[in-house]
């Protein structure tokens, strides 16, 4: 995908996520406030830090999308998954006050009275915005192949989950269950919690460069191996930037050819993959004479 469609894209995701989320936010706290609703105004913390999420997201998808420079040669795609783990630690936090405040409602509060039907209405509401909202940004995140944006996106789905938990817990406290509303204030603290667990490990997994799928190395090697003179591939490794990863392999070629024609060979390769795999923007292919065993961590001079 085009740089420019890509940060089109990711601009439009991002501020589809802030302004929603700035009008949960407020009607979330403001009603669960007037409504008697614990729950609701967890949700509304919840909401607040979805905010500075999506604006962490969002930065991180700009600095990915700089270019290389002479300190970073291959661009500054890691920047998305370093905002990320940003958004971890801000998830984090909340649902540490929303767990905390929960629990002492639950064990060390008085009684507890049951909220309004106005919560209700706005839970119901939130469920409708957030399933929309999240698609949405997860789809853009995927097919911009946004790691930060897809984080929010995920981020975001957990809202769905809790408003579905607010209004069930709205409609059995006006039969005097009473106790669920903080409960379900704490559920929501617990997802949020999962949620930073989730994300964490999606982005210490790309920045750790953790193995790809087993799909895109049968596609490496079948692309490889399609051209005219590879006689087959091996130690292929991919290293995941952000949105972009860059490949190197080695290419097996017949040992008689001439140093002119090897070279020709693995250049095919390099670009066929790259016209080929949208998300590896460079390559780097090495020769190595078919049918010759060897040890590539042996030193030459010792085989």
């Amino acid at each position: 995908m085009e740089h420019f469609k890509r940060n089109k894209e990711g601009k439009k995701a991002a501020t589809i996520g802030i302004a929603g989320n700035i009008f949960l936010t407020i009607f979330n706290i403001t009603i669960g406030i007037i409504s008697g609703s614990f729950a609701l105004v967890a949700e509304g913390a919840h909401t607040l830090s979805d905010i500075a999420t999506s604006v962490i997201a969002y930065v991180g998808f700009k600095i990915g999308q700089k270019p290389p420079d002479d300190e970073h040669p291959l661009g500054h795609g890691r920047a998305e998954a370093i905002a990320g783990l940003v958004i971890v630690i801000f998830l984090t936090l909340i649902a540490y006050e929303i767990i905390s405040l929960a629990i002492e409602k639950l064990f060390f509060g008085s009684n507890i009275s049951s909220p309004t039907y106005l919560a209700g209405i706005m839970a119901l509401a939130g469920i409708i915005i957030n399933i929309f909202m999240s698609r949405y940004i997860i789809n853009v995140g995927k097919r911009i192949n946004s790691p930060a944006i897809v984080a929010d996106g995920k981020h975001q789905q957990m809202d769905i989950l809790s408003c579905i938990a607010i209004l069930i817990s709205v409609i059995l406290s006006q039969f005097g269950y009473t106790f669920l509303d903080p409960l379900v204030g704490l559920i929501i603290g617990i997802f949020v919690l999962k949620a930073a667990f989730e994300v964490g490990r999606d982005n210490i997994n790309n920045i750790m460069g953790k193995l790809p799928s087993k799909e895109l190395i049968d596609e490496i090697k079948e692309i490889s191996n399609s051209i005219n003179g590879v006689c087959g591939v091996h130690s292929i490794r991919v290293n995941y930037f952000g949105s972009y990863a860059t490949l190197t392999l080695h290419v097996e070629v017949k040992p008689d050819l001439s140093l002119k024609k090897s070279h020709e060979i693995i250049h095919k390769v390099q670009d066929k993959l790259t016209e080929k795999i949208d998300i590896v923007q460079l390559v780097i292919a090495h020769a190595c004479p078919y049918g010759e065993e060897y040890d590539h961590k042996e030193p030459l001079d010792k085989m």
